[in-house]
C-alpha cells in the first residue's frame, strides 16, 4: 500500500523514537505537547519513549513566554514545562520537515455570521503539506502521519484538509501519507480532567493508520483509547458532545425565563428535582467559550449544506445567545419596580472570563451583557482577578480590574463563580451595595440572607 517505487518501501514511523510536531500551542496543543515531551515509558509496551517533540506556533510572544516557563492559559505550570525535557518550541516552518507525526490543534472559531472560520485550519494544513514535501525530498522512507484534533464538522478532515495537503506536498492520501482525527476534550480550567485522564477517541484514513494512531495516543493516555469506525464518526462525535450540552443548558435557560414569570427560584427548583436519581442538574446562565457556544454552528452549517435545516439545535443557540440581554432586562425591571434611576446607575460586574477559575476570554457572553448595560445608560465596572487586563482591552476595549473599587453600587452582577467571589461574606456584599441596591446572582454563590436576586 505504501510503495513509493519498486526499489523502496515506505513504512510508518517507529512509535518509540518518532518525532512529533504539535501545530498550535493553545489550550489544547500545549498540554498535549507537554505530555508527549516527558521522558517516560510506553503505557502499552513498557518500552522507553525517546521522542523528539516540536511545539510549533506562529505567536512568537507565546513561545517566549513558554520558553521562560510561563503559560498564560494556566493549563500547565512551570514545573510541568520543565519536566517536558524532550519538548522544544519554534515558529520556524523549516523545522517541521524533521517531524514524522503532525498533530494539528489550531483554533476553529466562527465568523460574524456564525459560519465556520476554517482559515487557521487550512493554513495549518498548508504548512504541514509544505513540511512533508521537504521531508520526502530528503529521500526518507518514513510515511508521515497527520492527525487533526481541532473541532470541525463531519467530513472536514477528508474534504478540506486532505486535499490541501495533497496539493502542497504532491502526495496522495494512504500512499504518501496517512491521516487521522482524534477530537480534543480539553476543559479549560479543569484540574481534574486532564489530557491523560480523559478517554481518547482515535480514527484513521485506513486500518494501518488507525492502528498506528491508536498506539501513539495509547502510549501516554492513562484513561485509554476508543477506536471510532472512521474519521467522520470521530468528527461528528466531537461536535455532538458540546451540542448536547448546549441544548441542555438552553432548556434550563428557558425554564428560568418561565419560572421568573411565575416567581419561582430556578436554582431551588433544580435542587429539588435533583433528588430524583436520573435528573441531570444543569444550571441556567451564560454560554460562551470556544466550544459549547461554537460547535453547534459547525454541525448546522454542514447540515444546511446537505439540505437539512436543523430546528432544535438552532433554537437552543437562539435561547443561549439571547440570555445576556434577557438578564439585563430582568435587572432593569427590578430597578424600575424599586423606583431606582437606571441612567447613570453604577453596576459592578464580577467576572469577564467565560467560566470560573480560568483566564479564557474567548467568546465570553459577559461582554454582551456589558453592552446591554451600557445601552440602558448604566455605568459598568468590571472586576476579574483571573484575566489579563491588557488582553481584555485588546479583545473587547474594556477596562478590567483585579478588585472592586471601594464605593457602593446600585447593582452587582455575579457573572462568573471565581473562587475569590465565592468567598465574599454577607457583610462584604453589603458594604459594596447601595442600601436599595440589587445583588443579581447568576451563579447561586451569594448568601441568601441579603435578599439576593437570582434567575
Amino acid at each position: 500500500m505504501f510503495n513509493r517505487s519498486k526499489k523502496e518501501i515506505a513504512v510508518l514511523p517507529a512509535h518509540e523514537s518518532c518525532t512529533v510536531a504539535v501545530i498550535g500551542l493553545g489550550y489544547v496543543g500545549l498540554p498535549l505537547a507537554v505530555e508527549f515531551g516527558k521522558k517516560q515509558v510506553c503505557l502499552r509496551t513498557n518500552k522507553k519513549l525517546n521522542r523528539r517533540v516540536i511545539g510549533f506556533d506562529i505567536n512568537k510572544q507565546r513561545l517566549a513566554d513558554l520558553s521562560s516557563g510561563l503559560d498564560k492559559t494556566n493549563e500547565t505550570t512551570k514545573d510541568q514545562l520543565e519536566e517536558a525535557s524532550l519538548l522544544e518550541f519554534t515558529s520556524k516552518k523549516s523545522t517541521l520537515k524533521a517531524a514524522d507525526v503532525y498533530i494539528v490543534t489550531v483554533p476553529t472559531p466562527i465568523d460574524s455570521s456564525k459560519k465556520p472560520n476554517l482559515e487557521p485550519l487550512m493554513e495549518a494544513s498548508k504548512t504541514v503539506g509544505e513540511a512533508i514535501k521537504l521531508k520526502v525530498n530528503n529521500k526518507t522512507d518514513v510515511i508521515p502521519v497527520i492527525i487533526y484534533e481541532s473541532t470541525v464538522f463531519p467530513g472536514a478532515t477528508e474534504e478540506i484538509c486532505v486535499p490541501i495537503i495533497e496539493k502542497e506536498s504532491g502526495l496522495k492520501i494512504n500512499e504518501g501519507f496517512v491521516c487521522g482525527y482524534s477530537p480534543e476534550r480539553i476543559n479549560p480550567g479543569d484540574k481534574d480532567h486532564r489530557v491523560t485522564s480523559i478517554l481518547k477517541v482515535t480514527s484513521g484514513s485506513n486500518q494501518e493508520a488507525l492502528d498506528w494512531i491508536d498506539e501513539l495516543y495509547g502510549s501516554i493516555i492513562k484513561a485509554g483509547t476508543y477506536r471510532a469506525s472512521n474519521i467522520k464518526v470521530a468528527e461528528a462525535a466531537k461536535v455532538i458532545e458540546n451540542t448536547q450540552r448546549d441544548l441542555n443548558i438552553a432548556l434550563v435557560n428557558e425554564l428560568a425565563m418561565i419560572f421568573r414569570i411565575l416567581g419561582i427560584d430556578t436554582n431551588d427548583v433544580i435542587e429539588t428535582a435533583a433528588t430524583k436519581w436520573n435528573f441531570i442538574p444543569f444550571k441556567p446562565g451564560l454560554v460562551g467559550g470556544h466550544c459549547i457556544s461554537v460547535d453547534p454552528y459547525y454541525l448546522t452549517y454542514k447540515s444546511e449544506q446537505v439540505g437539512y435545516h436543523p430546528q432544535i439545535v438552532l433554537a437552543g443557540r437562539r435561547i443561549n445567545d439571547g440570555m445576556s440581554s434577557w438578564i439585563v432586562e430582568q435587572l432593569v425591571l427590578e430597578m424600575a419596580t424599586r423606583k431606582m434611576i437606571i441612567g447613570g446607575a453604577k453596576v459592578l460586574v464580577l467576572g469577564l472570563a467565560f467560566k470560573e477559575n480560568c483566564p479564557d476570554l474567548r467568546n465570553t457572553r459577559v461582554v454582551n451583557m456589558i453592552t446591554s448595560l451600557i445601552k440602558y445608560g448604566m455605568t459598568p465596572t468590571i472586576v476579574d482577578p483571573w484575566v489579563d487586563s491588557k488582553e481584555a482591552y485588546k479583545s473587547y476595549g474594556l477596562d478590567v480590574y483585579a478588585t472592586p473599587k471601594k464605593i457602593q453600587y446600585q447593582a452587582i452582577i455575579i457573572a462568573v463563580a471565581h473562587n475569590q467571589f465565592c468567598s465574599i461574606n454577607s457583610n462584604e456584599w453589603k458594604e459594596l451595595l447601595d442600601s436599595n441596591g440589587i445583588l443579581l446572582d447568576l451563579k447561586g454563590i451569594a448568601p441568601r440572607d441579603i435578599n439576593v436576586m437570582r434567575i
